[in-house]
């Protein structure tokens, strides 16, 4: 290759910028054969391969942390905390339970002169305190089995005390409006 430029500047172009066009072209060549020395691939290869395994040793501990931090599969309301900062959890073992929206239920129990009118997807509105407006809910279990309120032996005279269990669930948007275990009264529609 022939490197040397004209001693003559060309006609209608600035000496000044000629020269620094031949600077930068210098410049660059020389950076070229830098580049092409034989030793160059093997440090570029070298470098590369390092590169490679810190890469990979970010994403081991990447996936290590992700192994010790568990999320939640839905959203939901934290109803019991079974440990404590500082405390040891073995492997496995749940740290908080928590209750999301579509699982709250209201369990309640209805009288035996009631229950054969009752039929899942029945309608019912649920009031508590400080809950403001009614509750929608909809009938989704009613039981087949009698209980006894209080605890006594069956007669025949004590048949009004039969009551059936009954569960109704809000929707997941009225059902952030209740607890666990808050008292609710319920109104057949």
């Amino acid at each position: 290759m022939n490197t040397s430029l004209p001693r003559k500047p060309s006609p209608g172009v600035d000496v000044e910028a000629q020269e620094a066009i031949a600077e930068l072209l210098q410049q660059l060549r020389s950076e070229l054969a830098v580049a092409q020395l034989p030793s160059r691939t093997d440090q570029i290869q070298a470098q590369a391969a390092q590169v490679a395994a810190a890469r990979a040793a970010l994403e081991q501990a990447t996936w290590k942390l992700d192994q010790k931090s568990v999320l939640a599969t839905k959203a939901g309301r934290v109803y019991d905390t079974l440990y404590r900062e500082g405390e040891w959890v073995a492997a496995g073992n749940p740290v908080v339970r928590m209750l999301p929206p579509s699982n709250v239920k209201v369990r309640f129990f209805v009288p035996q002169t009631i229950v054969g009118g009752l039929a899942i997807g029945r309608a019912v509105a649920l009031q508590c305190d400080g809950c403001g407006a009614d509750i929608p809910a909809t009938l989704t279990y009613v039981s087949n089995e009698a209980e006894f309120t209080p605890p006594i032996i069956y007669s025949n005279e004590t048949r009004s005390k039969l009551v059936f269990m009954v569960e109704a669930r809000p929707s997941a948007d009225n059902a952030t409006r209740l607890h666990p275990g808050q008292p609710v009264s319920v109104t057949l529609k």
